[in-house]
């Protein structure tokens, strides 16, 4: 029995905090709409400040805690809501869910350039030179008492603040209808101002008040947030008490598994996912609105022609002869993944860009591929990268089950739990039987991974396993490039359009779900295989969700409709950081850093940047005078650094000037001519019709 409430006290304490940093997300999303992915990261923000303060430099506890929670924790809230949120206020769900999905990926990177992760920083729980507080049968230290103190005393001041204050009730009307309460003269935008920063301040307390009791890492503060999402869904984002209620749960759910759960190599895992477990269950169970429109400015998707799509992929395949004759083997090692990672960011364009299904467990489904691969196909036995790519398709259709019923932010709540359960205990499962077949995993370790056998030879140099991701990638985009010119791509945008509507109209949510979440983890299925391949050694660290968040980012910029997401995704994930590592382990988050920044500048350019790309080029890949001139020139800088005659960086920065002069001049070229050249008869055909041509031709047609 002493044992039992030994665990029940531990369990009230988690408790506390996770309805502290619960209470905050469901105060943003309520107030602002913003379901905040990057709540966590504040608070881990605000614990590694509280360390710097308290502990780096020695202020003194009460000093150090009134300076993170009353000037860098709101200062924080103030800038997020004006300067990333409000700017993306109107563009809708999807896209303020990346603009925190960015904030966390860049919070996470800027923590480990800022604080050393491998320098340990212990913080010691406040007042722990005093006794703990006897209860008879179960002792309470003081950080426990001041942690549930602190819980319901801010229970109290939310519901004082929402209820009896003019401030709690523009933030209430504001949820309900944001131009109706201006009308009555609130101010919604102050209300969104002060749930912002609210609800960092009481995410810093949460993270304050965990840090002792956990490393002070900023990847695993921050994903403890997995535990407050589940609080906040139990309160169906919207009801203080049921996320308090929630959070109580987690808390006891958490203490007695890890007092209690049997000790074997299956189940240890099992503790740490089963909030994930928890949250993903609660998504399922709970209603939701099952159908309904999307409250976002629908992107046009590109419609890729077919001659296009075959241009584009020589160029694939090209631009990879090129890499493997200029490159030495170390660097084709280092550069080489620009095409299997890019089949795994590929998977997000029938997925996210013609569905409008958001997901953030590509990468771990990537993980499932490279693992199938690694066992099936130790000796190279081609039919398993097949086998490899069912498994995965198989993986993503199983996912889309319970998804059905799931849109939007439930959507992503989902599949990141899906991502966690895997990360936490999946992954780290020992082998196994299941009806007399043996499943191996990463077998708490990693897995080795060869090459296959085509045609008779076995690849294994770092060029020929290049070449062979080079060649399946163009293959996949020309697919990809396919099912949106089908019949099945134009119900994909439907669905994506409107799902009420789909379904009115005779659409088969279901069979479509299952086919689109099946088809793209069919495909990174096989990017996770060839990434494992050129690897040769794989962790299941390499597919856990926060490393996939960055290459969600960069298809996010690149633009979820176009084709070419895949490969620019690639290049812009790879090649940036393996030139930051070359710089030095103080640059080696910088690249994460540097994505997080250009992903939360969506509101600029909410399409992607390949569209604005492929406008501002077209006039060169057209002109029949100058793209020949460029393509010898690109030719002479490839011969000449392949024989060793020029240097690769002059090559490149003189290939990207001349490319960039001839772009411009392309552009010239194009334009239409004056209108004193066009003949009158070919107005409105060989340049714009304007208003003032209606007059022209009157006076001009006039009898007397």
């Amino acid at each position: 029995m002493d044992q039992f409430l030994a665990f029940t006290v531990v369990g009230l304490t988690t408790a506390a905090i996770y309805a502290v940093i619960g209470s905050g997300l469901v105060l943003t999303h309520t107030t602002a709409g913003v379901f905040n992915f990057a709540h966590g990261a504040a608070g881990m923000f605000a614990a590694f400040a509280y360390w710097q303060l308290a502990v780096g430099w020695g202020w003194p506890v009460p000093l150090a805690l009134a300076a993170v929670l009353l000037v860098l924790a709101p200062a924080f809230g103030l800038l997020v809501e004006r300067v990333l949120m409000r700017p993306v206020q109107a563009l809708g769900e999807a896209e303020r869910l990346v603009m925190t999905v960015a904030l966390l990926t860049g919070c996470i990177a800027l923590a480990r350039w800022i604080w050393d992760p491998n320098t340990p920083r212990p913080l010691s729980p406040f007042l722990d030179d005093r006794p703990a507080i006897d209860l008879g049968p179960a002792a309470v230290t003081w950080h426990q008492a001041i942690t549930m103190a602190a819980a319901l005393a801010i229970a109290a001041a939310l519901w004082f603040l929402l209820h009896r204050t003019r401030a709690g009730t523009e933030m209430r009307a504001s949820v309900d209808d944001r131009a109706l309460a201006g009308l009555t003269g609130a101010d919604p935008l102050r209300a969104g101002r002060l749930a912002w920063v609210l609800g960092i301040q009481l995410a810093a307390v949460g993270g304050i008040l965990i840090a002792p009791t956990v490393a002070l890492d900023a990847q695993q503060l921050s994903l403890l947030i997995v535990s407050a999402y589940t609080a906040a869904v139990f309160g169906r984002l919207r009801s203080l008490p049921l996320t308090f209620l929630g959070a109580v749960v987690v808390g006891l759910m958490e203490a007695y598994l890890a007092g209690y759960l049997p000790q074997n190599d299956y189940l240890p895992g099992l503790r740490l996912a089963a909030p994930a477990l928890l949250l993903l269950l609660a998504l399922l169970a709970f209603p939701h609105r099952r159908l309904r429109g999307r409250d976002r400015k629908l992107a046009h998707v590109p419609l890729p022609k077919a001659r296009g799509s075959l241009v584009f992929a020589g160029c694939v395949v090209l631009f990879a002869v090129v890499l493997v004759t200029v490159l030495s083997e170390d660097k084709v090692i280092s550069y080489g993944t620009v095409f299997s990672l890019g089949i795994v960011a590929l998977s997000y364009v029938p997925l996210a860009g013609y569905a409008g299904q958001i997901s953030l467990c590509q990468l771990s489904i990537a993980g499932i591929g490279a693992v199938v691969w690694g066992h099936l196909g130790a000796d190279g036995e081609l039919w398993a990268l097949p086998v490899a790519v069912l498994v995965a398709a198989a993986v993503g259709a199983l996912i889309a089950l319970p998804a059905l019923r799931l849109s939007g932010i439930y959507l992503a709540l989902g599949t990141t739990a899906f991502a966690v359960i895997l990360d936490r205990w999946i992954f780290t499962l020992p082998a196994f039987d299941v009806f007399g077949l043996r499943i191996t995993l990463f077998d708490q370790g990693s897995v080795s991974v060869t090459g296959p056998d085509l045609f008779g030879r076995h690849l294994t140099s770092p060029g020929q396993l290049l070449m062979l991701a080079a060649v399946l990638l163009a293959l996949t985009s020309l697919g990809v490039a396919a099912l949106r010119r089908g019949r099945f791509g134009r119900r994909l945008i439907a669905l994506r359009d409107s799902e009420a509507a789909y379904a009115t109209l005779g659409g088969r949510l279901l069979g479509a779900r299952v086919a689109v979440f099946a088809l793209s983890a069919g495909i990174a299925g096989l990017g996770g295989a060839l990434y494992g391949m050129q690897q040769q050694t794989v962790t299941a660290e390499q597919f856990n969700m926060i490393a996939g968040l960055p290459i969600f980012l960069i298809a996010v910029i690149g633009g979820l409709g176009a084709v070419g997401t895949g490969v620019f995704t690639g290049i812009a994930f790879v090649v940036p950081t393996q030139l930051f590592d070359e710089l030095g382990s103080w640059a080696h988050d910088l690249s994460a850093l540097l994505i997080a920044l250009a992903g939360m500048g969506l509101a600029h350019n909410p399409s992607g940047v390949l569209t604005g790309m492929r406008e501002e080029w077209t006039p060169l890949a057209r002109d029949r005078v100058l793209m020949p001139v460029l393509a010898g020139v690109l030719g002479l800088a490839w011969a000449l650094v392949a024989t060793g005659a020029l240097p690769g960086w002059p090559a490149l920065i003189g290939a990207l000037a001349v490319a960039v002069t001839l772009r411009a001049r392309a552009a010239v070229r194009a334009r239409p001519k004056p209108a004193g050249d066009v003949p009158v008869e070919w107005w409105g055909i060989r340049r714009p019709w304007r208003p003032e041509d209606r007059e022209v031709l009157d006076r001009a047609t006039a009898t007397g």
